[in-house]
């Protein structure tokens, strides 16, 4: 059950942190807020060293961790880059999917295939990522845009490898350091990219500052459940429970925002649902 609970509260930590920053993004703009959720993830995994003390670890945690952090905002950059051509209805199911899917084939590679109620969860799981993710339009929004999803269908392979490398780094036990080590790698990426860009490090609306600080705890909070997640059990559950975040964040929206959802949407959150019966059993 530790994996499937730990997993659950990643998508509820990065799921809450998407909301959280897709406001932020609309007071100070999206490259500032990841930016700004990056330092203060930074500050708080150094508070959380001083409580929960751990041994400085060696060259092969922190390198693929560093690499993680460095290729999961990459992805980012993408995934909003894409967002802005006005192509959010299919960069998010695209980018989702994918994200959940390699390493879903690696840890099958790795580790076996799963028992057959997780492997027939894990189709429930891959549908309610992609349902919960579309817009009205649906199948047919990506099938008119199929020449539009290199951008997102990248963001999504920089996601799994996120996925996969922050486990390979925490797969000795550590925790803390190695998501300072992602955090420092994704902190250099988002701001060398806003030099070059010259993109403006001021926070104009001061009022986003209580989103940008609520983005990083909570994007932190999913970073701790998924490691905690791969550590009590298996890559593949970790990922793909943890990929659920998307349907945390339609959900905030209609909760808080009011906004409609589809029938497709629904039916998604209740695949949801199918699939977490599934891999508990």
């Amino acid at each position: 059950m530790l994996p499937v609970i730990f997993g659950l509260c990643a998508a509820l930590g990065w799921g809450s942190g998407d909301f959280t920053g897709g406001l932020a993004s609309r007071k100070t703009g999206a490259y500032r807020a990841v930016f700004y959720s990056e330092v203060v993830g930074v500050f708080l995994l150094f508070i959380m060293l001083g409580v929960w003390r751990e041994t400085f670890p060696g060259f092969e945690v922190w390198l693929p961790a560093l690499i993680a952090g460095a290729v999961g905002t990459f992805g980012l950059m993408l995934l909003y880059h894409a967002m802005t051509k006005g192509l959010m209805s299919i960069s998010a199911p695209v980018s989702s999917l994918l994200a959940a899917m390699l390493p879903v084939i690696v840890g099958m590679f790795r580790e076996g295939l799963p028992e057959a109620p997780t492997l027939l969860g894990f189709g429930f799981a891959l549908a309610a990522v992609w349902l919960v993710s579309q817009s009205e339009g649906g199948v047919k929004d990506v099938l008119s845009h199929l020449s539009d999803l290199k951008m997102p269908m990248l963001a999504g392979i920089c996601f799994g490898l996120y996925f996969i490398l922050m486990h390979e780094s925490t797969d000795t036990g550590e925790r803390i350091w190695p998501m300072i080590a992602s955090r420092s790698g994704g902190t250099v990426m988002i701001g060398v990219y806003m030099l070059i860009s010259r993109t403006s490090f001021k926070v104009g609306d001061t009022s986003a500052w209580p989103l940008l600080i609520l983005n990083g705890v909570f994007d932190i909070a999913g970073n701790v459940f998924f490691i905690l997640s791969g550590q009590a059990g298996r890559l593949d559950v970790a990922s793909v429970l943890s990929s659920l975040f998307s349907g945390v964040t339609v959900m905030l929206a209609w909760i808080f925002l009011r906004e409609r959802l589809t029938r497709g949407q629904w039916i998604g959150v209740a695949s949801a649902f199918v699939a977490i019966v599934l891999m508990t059993v």
